[in-house]
């Protein structure tokens, strides 16, 4: 392993960039793929996030690029990423590292003027860094020619699979010419990653120089027991917040995007310094709140798995998984944004009852345990006496509700607060005073008029007649028992009842 970048061959333009960045000495990624970039060897790099894979395409590739010159729509060189963060990272890297060149380069991403991605195609670019949606868009509007292309760099390939890319990255493979030199890069290796190089290296050199799926160990990581309750989680999530040490900025991880706005803005609301990056929200939007925390402008970052990977934030100090990943390999990349470049840094898992499954997945995956918190352990098993205590909570009508415990305590303390000078009877009778003039008009509307009666009195008629009112009636005792209100009756509970309704029925004989 080379001491320094001057002994991995690359340029004397790209040496000076390196060190005016302020790097001396390569990453374990970079000191062992450089060379064989530079060789023109297809390369499978697997190694944990914030171990430099990123520059250890980038410099080779700047170096590769001095000889030549960029035609109209032909692009030499092909760099595809699953996220528009991630590519806007890429291209960072290549201004930073490419300031000695005369080297061209286009972005080529979603959210995005189609004319000014056009113009810079149009000049003929060295570098195009795209994600597969946008580019295959560009290719059908016959805006871009890859039959030109020299490199192709697939990054973060398990991240592509994961969010769908595989079929568009067969189409884009297949428009590139035979002779070129593929790099893959990615953090785990997985079988379908596997099968992807068959197809598209030949004789690829493997470069790994972390165990798979691993996580670093200058990352600090603990696991906090929480409620289901989303109310009492985020309360739960504030509270390690304000006790965390040595906390400068974070980014906090949810598993949906509406997840995502709803506890930026809890934060908010609560005095915290935060925003929200997911993947709906519109490119301008994306940039700003990126740019606010790079800039220190925001404290907290609430994301979806949009900014899991690719974003080199070096500073970041703590990150909160406020949900538990579905998959396994997301954990790594999360815990990764933070402990990079040697820092230490600080990964809090917020783990709830129904989330036993996931965490198994992910301690099989990194193959070591992680911590529990032990006092956060204890608060979770909350007492009965606790739960039966808790505060009401209001519905979406604004109806109070209370738990089923505290409900019945109420019901069985109101005898005991009624007066204890009157009998209950008397206490009982202005509610069915209330109630009586709805019974009383429904006898007085089903009573028979005098004919009718006569004409009912045969005893099958009578039966008729009997068996009529138990159907649609009900004892004057069991509404006497309901409540106040009168919504049950067959007049509603809108007003008086209409006179005409009160008139005897004459039937003619």
């Amino acid at each position: 392993m080379s001491d320094d970048f001057s002994g991995l061959g690359l340029s004397t333009k790209v040496t000076d960039a390196v060190t005016a960045a302020g790097y001396t000495k390569p990453t374990e990624i970079q000191a062992q793929a450089i060379p064989h970039v530079l060789q023109k060897k297809d390369i499978i790099g697997i190694a944990q996030t914030g171990t430099g894979k990123t520059a250890s395409f980038v410099l080779p590739m700047l170096t590769l690029l001095e000889n030549g010159r960029a035609r109209a729509r032909m692009p030499r060189t092909l760099i595809l990423e699953p996220t528009r963060e991630l590519a806007a990272q890429v291209a960072e890297n290549f201004e930073k590292y490419g300031k000695n060149h005369r080297i061209s380069m286009a972005l080529i991403i979603g959210g995005v003027s189609f004319e000014d991605q056009n113009k810079k195609l149009d000049r003929g670019v060295d570098v195009l860094i795209a994600t597969p949606g946008r580019l295959l868009d560009q290719i059908e509007r016959g805006k871009i020619m890859l039959n030109g292309v020299e490199i192709l760099v697939i990054d973060e390939a398990d991240r592509m699979l994961d969010m769908g890319f595989i079929d568009d990255i067969e189409k884009i493979c297949s428009r590139l010419p035979v002779r070129r030199q593929t790099m893959l890069f990615s953090a785990t290796m997985s079988s379908e990653i596997e099968r992807l190089t068959k197809k598209f290296l030949k004789d690829p050199v493997h470069v790994q120089v972390s165990r798979q799926s691993s996580t670093a160990d200058t990352i600090d990581q603990k696991l906090v027991h929480v409620p289901s309750k989303p109310d009492e989680k985020r309360a739960k999530l504030r509270d390690l917040i304000h006790s965390a040490e040595g906390l400068t900025n974070a980014i906090i991880f949810c598993n949906r995007k509406r997840d995502v706005a709803t506890l930026a803005r809890s934060l908010e609301r609560h005095g915290f310094s935060a925003g929200g990056l997911h993947g709906d929200m519109d490119q301008k939007s994306r940039t700003d709140t990126l740019d606010a925390f790079k800039n220190n402008r925001l404290t907290l970052l609430v994301a979806s798995d949009v900014a899991a990977r690719g974003l080199d934030i070096p500073a970041v100090s703590h990150v909160f998984n406020f949900d538990v990943p579905v998959h396994a390999e997301d954990y790594v990349h999360r815990i990764g944004r933070t402990g990079r470049a040697g820092r230490s840094g600080v990964a809090y898992t917020l783990v709830g009852p129904a989330d036993s499954k996931h965490l198994d997945a992910i301690v099989k995956l990194i193959q070591k345990p992680i911590e529990w918190m032990e006092a956060t352990a204890v608060e979770a098993e909350e007492p009965k006496e606790e739960r039966s205590a808790r505060p009401t909570r209001t519905r979406r009508g604004g109806a109070r509700t209370r738990p089923v415990a505290a409900a019945a305590e109420a019901t069985e303390v109101q005898p005991a607060e009624q007066s204890p000078s009157k009998p209950a009877s008397e206490q009982e009778r202005p509610r069915r005073q209330r109630t009586r003039p709805v019974a009383e008009a429904v006898q007085a509307i089903e009573a028979p008029s005098p004919v009718a009666s006569e004409q009912a009195d045969t005893p099958p008629a009578r039966e008729q007649e009997r068996s009529r009112r138990q159907r649609t009636r009900r004892p004057t005792e069991d509404r006497d028992a309901e409540t106040e209100d009168v919504s049950n009756s067959p007049f509603g509970n809108d007003g008086p009842i209409p006179a005409f309704l009160l008139r005897p029925v004459r039937i003619a004989g």
